[in-house]
């Protein structure tokens, strides 16, 4: 399932692309959020990325690989749908990493609003949930804008930051405003 946006060309995510998904998930300024910290290595790297490939044929949905329509063979970003246990009410999750260079440009909203309405229009997903740290204002701000309603909190006792629970149900978003 190949989806274009005004800027973005977005793929399902292939075996080939570990080097960029590792540059991606290995830098440590892509995941400031993360209390798990970057990718270790490359074997860290290939197991994540196996699981999102066996995420398609499992689920007919999951992750893409982000590119510019303009430089298709250039990602600057992964992210998708993937399937989450252990949250009450909450089974789909959206989710998104972009390179550092593609921060600020609003392509996340961008990328968001399309997997969003992907999820409910063409998938019909009935609910799409989100996770983002307490302190990841700008993430919060991007689900906020496509329509996402805050509907709880974790705490983390282990890492101290505790993460916002956002959910949206089976309705879509075109430009941040939210239709039925």
């Amino acid at each position: 399932m190949i989806l274009e946006t005004a800027r973005l060309l977005l793929r399902p995510v292939e075996a080939d692309d570990i080097g960029s998904f590792f540059a991606i998930y290995g830098d440590p300024q892509t995941n400031l959020f993360n209390p798990r910290g970057p990718l270790k290595d490359m074997t860290a790297a290939q197991e994540k990325l196996s699981g999102w490939l066996q995420e398609w044929s499992d689920h007919g949905f999951g992750h893409w690989a982000i590119a510019l329509n303009h430089k298709p063979d250039e990602i600057i970003g992964f992210g998708g749908l993937g399937i989450r246990e252990g949250y009450e009410n909450h089974r789909v999750f959206l989710g998104y990493r972009f390179a550092t260079a593609a921060w600020g440009k609003g392509l996340a909203t961008e990328f968001a609003t399309a997997v969003l309405n992907t999820g409910f229009e063409k998938l019909g997903i009935p609910q799409i949930s989100a996770t983002v740290r307490e302190n990841h204002l700008a993430s919060q701000h991007v689900l906020e804008k496509i329509g996402m309603q805050k509907t709880g909190f974790e705490g983390d006792p282990v890492h101290g930051i505790g993460s916002y629970l956002y959910r949206q149900t089976s309705q879509y978003v075109v430009n941040g405003s939210t239709f039925d």
